[in-house]
């Protein structure tokens, strides 16, 4: 979910996109977005859709480390991710990736236009 964010938190530019307690789209009155201003927009499998973003910067979990951190109830959902991977390739799409097997070592891997 993204709240509204602004000069000082106030909330007075970008509206919430989600709402995590109903599970649906918000119902929120769009509002400009500053000069200058930065949206972030978390999500998975969101790249090779075609959306037209200025930078994408990948979080990678490589396939062993993913399927040890999953807990055993959403261990369904890991074709799906190894599958995006295959087809997708989100590596090479991705203008930074961060490489994040080890959440206490994180590395950043620049390609593309930041290279």
């Amino acid at each position: 979910m993204l709240d509204p964010v602004g000069p000082g938190g106030s909330g007075e530019y970008l509206p919430v996109l989600w709402d995590v307690a109903r599970d649906r789209a918000a119902r929120a009155v769009p509002r400009p977005m500053p000069p200058r201003g930065v949206l972030l927009v978390p999500g998975a499998l969101l790249q090779g859709l075609g959306l037209a973003f200025d930078v994408v910067v990948h979080l990678r979990v490589a396939p062993p480390a993913r399927r040890r951190r999953t807990p055993q109830e959403q261990a369904w959902e890991l074709p799906a991710y190894d599958r995006y991977d295959d087809e997708v390739d989100p590596v090479s799409l991705a203008d930074a990736v961060v490489l994040a097997d080890s959440l206490d070592h994180p590395a950043l891997v620049l390609q593309g236009r930041f290279r």
